[in-house]
Formats: structure tokens, sequence, C-alpha cells
């Protein structure tokens, strides 16, 4: 038995090293939120830029655009009150790769409108881009290393 929990403690390391949870988290979430006709192939392309930015430095390119950004704030507003929980804004900020599990952000007790959440996600983008000028960068926290490029 020993054996056995010893080689789920390692396995488990190794998965929290290398970001594989978050990695596969942020495939499915993209395959679910775009919905390709071949599937198979839009993840080896996502894989292929990851690996691109990873290579040369720069950073990988966010895919989403207000319209995309937008649809995801109706996913998520199933009842269309015309905004969504705190809670439900941190996630989808985490599944976009634009915050961390323990970052800390602050909830001002108010609902989060479709007008506030694509600012933010825009504006998190914007940070993000602008620390990802290259690989030498003292704040190389770049997109592509936030997409799992560890």
């Amino acid at each position: 038995m020993e054996a056995n929990s010893s080689r789920e403690l390692e396995a488990r390391n190794y998965l929290e090293k290398h970001r594989i949870m978050e990695l596969l988290t942020y495939l499915a979430s993209a395959l679910l939120f775009f919905r390709p006709e071949k599937p198979r192939e839009y993840l080896i392309s996502i894989l292929e830029r990851l690996r691109t930015a990873k290579v040369s430095g720069v950073a990988f390119p966010f895919f989403m655009d207000n319209s995309n950004i937008a649809a995801m704030f109706q996913m998520l507003d199933s009842s269309n009150k015309g905004s969504i929980s705190f809670i439900q804004y941190k996630e989808a900020l985490k599944t976009l790769g634009l915050c961390t599990a323990d970052e800390v952000l602050k909830d001002d007790g108010h609902g989060i409108t479709c007008e506030k959440f694509m600012c933010e996600v825009n504006k998190k983008t914007q940070e993000i881009c602008g620390k990802t000028k290259g690989k030498d960068s003292e704040s190389y926290r770049s997109a592509a290393e936030l997409l799992l490029l560890h």
C-alpha cells in the first residue's frame, strides 16, 4: 500500500511541477468554448502555438475578441440578469489564464456586468502582453507562461 501512495505522490508532484492539469483544463475550456469542427487539429494547433511562443519568447496570441468575451459572459449569465457573481468572474479569468488560483482580486460586493467583464478581460490581457517583451525580461510571467509553458 505504501508503494502505491508513494507513486501517487510522485505522480501528483510531477503533474504539479509541469502544470499538466492547468494545461488540460485550458485545452478543454478552449475546445468547449470554440467547438471547432476538427477538435484534434484545433488542439494540435494550440499546442504548436504554445511551443512557438515558448521557443521564441513571443507572447502566445490571445485569440478572443470582444464578441467572444461577450459570448462567454452570456454563457455565465444563464439567467439573463445582466450580471454574474464575483466567483463566476474569477473562475472565468482563471479559465482564460488571466489570473492564478491564489491571486487576490477585490470584490466590491456588486455583480460583474458584461461591460465590466469585457473591460477587465481586456485590461488583464494587456497587462500580460505588456510583460511579454521576451524571455530575458524580469517580468517574464508572460501570457505563454500563464498559458502553461512552464
